[in-house]
């Protein structure tokens, strides 16, 4: 089989197409015949060991597990002795180590049956993206109907999943993104679109409930200019440098201002579950959410993918068709 493998940290000249043997499932995993997989920050992240940090999980001098990939779609061929929720020859989706090859075994727990009317670009899109979206706003912002939520980077793969989770959830949405993306954030449901641009959303003087921040641009004591009383923004991205100097400064600034304000900062680390990805399947089904899908390539094209991806300007997500 082909896989897209690394057996050094680096730049995306690191990443091979090669053949390599086809993997065995353990009793609780399924072999997935892999249809398409979404790009993430996450896996660039572990192809270049950075921030450092990573390598602790990844290795020290180069990676232990020569796989890069975590959000997959595909058939299930074949069903470990254990696994009661799949059969040969279903559709799924959900994460797993490796998904940049032909074939990935993943644990059953970490995959959900496939909606017929959903196609394997889509599914695969959603799993990192989509959970930490959903998480972000439900669990961590605990919106309600009819408040007012901000997403800071609206257009890209959590972003535009926020959009459109935030209105079917009933809040009012403001989009912020570039001018290239406008129409893109307006098009997938946003109330208003804020163009970076030309306004800094933080110096307006509309105020919110949340604040979805994908990108870390501006500072807690910033953002809580644009805030209700009682606001929150939850942070899900933004960069970092290696020795992750810089995010925990933030974290240690935010937690001594926060002690002078009603307003709160939170982070979020999105957790695979099952019941997640089916509430977002139900929204893809019943058309409240659409994933948007800025660029496909073929196994052997991921390298360049995944340096389009490194520049930060994707629309939506990436995605590998197989």
């Amino acid at each position: 089989m082909k896989a897209i493998v690394y057996r050094e940290y680096g730049p995306p000249d690191v990443l091979r197409c090669e053949e390599i043997e086809k993997p065995a499932p353990g009793d609780s995993e399924v072999l997935l015949q892999v249809r398409a997989a979404a790009l993430n920050p996450y896996d660039w992240h572990f192809m270049r060991g950075e921030p450092y940090a990573i390598r602790l999980m990844a290795g020290i001098g180069k990676p232990k597990n020569k796989r890069l990939g975590a959000d997959v779609a595909g058939i299930v061929e074949t069903a470990g002795r254990s696994v009661t929720q799949f059969k040969p020859g279903d559709a799924v989706y959900g994460l797993c180590q490796g998904a940049f090859g032909e074939y990935v075994c993943t644990a059953e727990s970490k995959l959900v049956k496939k909606p017929d009317g959903m196609t394997f670009e889509q599914a695969a899109s959603i799993p990192i993206a989509g959970l930490t979206a959903l998480q972000s706003l439900r669990d961590k912002g605990k919106i309600q109907p009819g408040q007012s939520v901000l997403i800071n980077g609206a257009s890209g793969g959590v972003g535009t999943f926020g959009i459109q989770i935030a209105k079917a959830l009933g809040a009012n949405v403001a989009g912020v993104t570039s001018t290239r993306n406008v129409e893109l954030v307006r098009s997938i449901g946003a109330d208003e679109v804020i163009d970076y641009s030309r306004q800094d959303f933080t110096k307006s003087n509309q105020r919110f409930d949340l604040i979805l921040d994908c990108v870390g641009n501006h500072s807690f004591a910033e953002c809580c200019r644009v805030l209700n009383p009682k606001g929150k923004i939850v942070g899900a991205g933004g960069k970092t440098d290696n020795w992750m100097l810089k995010p925990i400064g933030r974290m240690i600034t935010s937690a001594v201002q926060s002690l002078f304000v009603s307003q709160k900062q939170l982070s979020i680390f999105a957790k695979m579950n099952q019941a997640d990805l089916l509430a977002i399947s139900e929204l893809v089904t019943s058309g409240k959410v659409t994933p948007v899908v800025d660029r496909r390539c073929k196994l052997d094209e991921l390298p360049e993918a995944m340096r389009y991806l490194e520049e930060g300007h994707a629309r939506g997500k990436v995605v590998m068709v197989i």
